[in-house]
């Protein structure tokens, strides 16, 4: 018999089904009669086993069971009486009756219940036990929503021409605003790679390629100090797109955003989303991240979007002196600035094209207009203080690139935690990742990072010091 899963059930009364799955809940009523909440990926049924009615087998069997055993379960699908009916299920509407059962495998206790929300228990037991947290219904929820956001904003994108390609982890260390993660080259001993703190130059070069538009999941990596909404790895839904101005690019993404948001049932605050200023931000809101939402929207989940754009290109660094970038070094200043920029005067009074999307206090993605043209790029750098040795050496690939007809273009990254801490109303990163980090930066279930064998080291030709 093929396997059901259990959210099918409902339409199959009557009918006899294989289930797999683990014991969610056990209530024995007696000697007669035994009660197993059954859950696999898709909800939780009641299984009913009524001893007088099976084998001496089956009954030794259900007498084992006890709670996250994994099962295989054969009944008959039936149909509960109107005063039995569980409206805290799915499929509270029917029930199993079981002729037989298959312990596929035990499980020990577990640490905490997986019946039960842990939001609770701390950390550490957490994330140590991942694979048991991940079992709760709350987790299970905010993953596969995460799953179906992802794929809402995939069709979206697929439905606007966009070609999704995916691009290199193994990259060059690029000053894009973090520390990078670096990887020891084993066949050029003494060089590293760096890990992508974003695929912006990639995604660039693609639009040079004549791609026109582009997207990918894209995998993160920034050597930055933990909290919680930030980690050191994250995914973005990456964009890019060819011969568009800033307002495009943040059409098609508020478009897209509307999409898969009322697409999984959420409610938008209001449409178009409004347009603020960094500076009217910081007066009004004193930040620009911010929460436009009344109590009342806050506690029925509404999504409250805005745009933040003309940010300040550059800033003073508080410990050189010198000027950074205050988002992205690859971005076009805006129209009437352009001079001033080539110029390199007035730099503290250049606004950028970069644009923000905030959602309910978060910075959901962020995105510019970028240069496309080797002197406007070139200039950036030169204002940073970088000489042409050092101009070369960081993007010389780049520069080249746009002297081959590279279109005007601009695009975003959105973060899909933040965005999903935005649909579920959770707090911590955490809450909406698989496998997060602990705060001090620790992989969870695994111990890492961990130290290399003095085998491997000589291999890569790398020593190590302690601090």
């Amino acid at each position: 018999m093929q396997r059901t899963w259990i959210e099918e059930t409902t339409n199959l009364v009557g009918k006899s089904v294989r289930l797999n799955g683990w014991a969610h809940r056990i209530r024995k009523m007696g000697d007669k009669l035994v009660f197993v909440d059954l859950r696999d990926g898709s909800g939780i049924a009641q299984v009913v086993f009524y001893k007088p009615d099976l084998a001496p087998d089956v009954c030794a069997k259900v007498d084992e069971l006890k709670p996250e055993y994994v099962l295989e379960v054969e009944g008959v699908v039936q149909k509960r009486g109107e005063k039995q009916v569980n409206t805290d299920l799915a499929t509270g509407t029917i029930e199993i009756g079981a002729k037989t059962v298959s312990i596929l495998n035990t499980s020990q206790t577990p640490p905490f219940p997986i019946d039960q929300d842990t939001s609770s228990v701390g950390e550490s037991v957490r994330l140590k036990y991942r694979y048991l947290d991940l079992r709760t219904q709350r987790m299970q929820n905010h993953l596969r929503l995460r799953s179906k956001w992802v794929q809402a904003c995939r069709e979206y994108l697929f439905g606007q021409r966009f070609v999704e390609i995916e691009t290199p982890l193994l990259t060059k260390a690029t000053p894009e605003g973090s520390r990078d993660f670096v990887v020891p080259s084993r066949l050029q001993p003494g060089k590293f790679f760096a890990l992508p703190q974003s695929p912006q130059q990639y995604k660039q070069l693609l639009m040079c390629s004549g791609f026109e538009r582009y997207f990918q999941t894209a995998r993160a990596m920034r050597d930055e100090d933990l909290r919680a909404d930030r980690g050191f790895e994250h995914t973005q839904v990456d964009i890019e797109m060819s011969f568009v101005e800033r307002e495009d690019v943040m059409r098609m993404v508020e478009e897209m955003i509307t999409h898969a948001a009322e697409k999984l049932g959420f409610t938008i605050r209001e449409k178009p989303f409004p347009l603020i200023s960094y500076q009217d931000a910081m007066v009004k809101y004193g930040a620009d991240k911010f929460d436009m939402r009344s109590e009342e929207e806050k506690a029925k989940g509404v999504l409250a979007y805005a745009w933040v754009i003309d940010f300040p290109f550059f800033e003073r660094d508080i410990k050189t002196g010198k000027w950074t970038f205050t988002h992205n070094p690859f971005s076009n200043p805006l129209p009437e600035y352009l001079e001033d920029h080539l110029a390199g005067r007035n730099i503290e009074k250049i606004l950028t094209s970069q644009y923000d999307l905030v959602c309910n206090g978060f910075e959901s993605g962020g995105g510019s207009i970028r240069a496309h043209k080797p002197e406007v790029l070139e200039a950036t750098y030169k204002i940073m203080g970088y000489d042409q040795k050092e101009i070369e050496s960081s993007i010389g690939h780049m520069l080249e690139a746009f002297r081959y007809g590279a279109p005007p273009h601009g695009g975003i990254g959105l973060g899909v935690e933040r965005n999903l801490m935005n649909l579920t109303g959770e707090a911590a990163l955490r809450e909406v990742v698989a496998f997060p980090m602990t705060a001090s930066g620790v992989t969870s279930v695994m111990d890492a990072p961990s130290k290399l064998d003095d085998a491997t080291l000589q291999e890569l030709c790398i020593k190590t010091c302690e601090k």
